[in-house]
């Protein structure tokens, strides 16, 4: 299986959770040393450096996989970067790399992972806010999970002959370090934390382990009766508007 995002966060948790549950799992990300954080103690964990926005990297991240495991039965497109700002402040630069690793890197990865996911195969794809509420400062990064999960619903039917679902799994809150890559301080964090907990009708922000739980179980032959849907793990954050 492949992992995309595996260096950190949500996509660590998963492939420790799959390589847990004894699967071999292929980690893609930028950064050797993050993947091999992951990895470390696990030997079912495989790593790919990769920056899945570049053109040849769903191509070299396929070729990986296969050669290492020499199938793929699940995909999890889980990577993606925020770089919040408000409308009259939006750089064109930076919202392209938004969309080119949030939402082309999983079309064209998951495009050429499609001949080899056979009956049975499973594509997660990990996703955020529902498209029913507005995001200040999040217009580009929002845009790009809705429009993943609208992928999922149309691959799910694309694919439903061949036996290949495809399941957006969408985390609210989660303690991951995608806004520090963002830039923003540890002060930031913790100020925007305490805003977003009030929101939340648990009360409190996911652990990237208990979003994994959920992709794992998506991707279960278990679950052969799931497809096309967004599975929402927030909190109550979706409930409460």
């Amino acid at each position: 299986m492949i992992i995309t995002g595996g260096g950190t966060g949500i996509g660590r948790a998963t492939a420790r959770s799959f390589a847990a549950a004894g699967a071999g799992v292929l980690i893609a990300g930028r950064t050797a040393e993050r993947l091999a954080e992951t990895a470390a103690q696990h030997p079912r964990i495989r790593m790919c450096v990769a920056d899945i926005a570049e053109p040849n990297a769903p191509a070299d991240v396929v070729d990986a996989a296969l050669a290492t495991f020499g199938r793929i039965d699940v995909l999890v497109n889980n990577a993606a970067i925020t770089r919040p700002a408000p409308l009259g402040a939006i750089d064109r630069g930076v919202a392209e790399e938004q969309l080119a690793t949030n939402l082309l890197a999983p079309v064209f990865l998951t495009q050429h992972a499609l001949p080899h996911l056979g009956d049975g195969g499973t594509v997660v794809n990990v996703t955020s806010n529902p498209p029913h509420h507005g995001w200040p400062d999040n217009s580009v990064y929002g845009s790009t999970k809705v429009a993943l999960d609208f992928l999922t619903h149309t691959w799910a039917i694309e694919l439903a002959q061949r036996g290949i679902r495809v399941v957006s799994v969408a985390p609210g809150i989660t303690a991951t370090p995608v806004l520090s890559h963002a830039g923003f301080s540890d002060e930031q964090i913790a100020a925007a934390g305490r805003k977003l907990r009030a929101r939340i009708p648990l009360g409190r922000i996911a652990e990237p382990e208990e979003i994994a739980w959920w992709i794992v179980n998506a991707a279960r032959p278990e679950a052969g009766y799931l497809t096309g849907t967004v599975i929402r793990v927030d909190g109550g954050l979706s409930a409460g508007g």
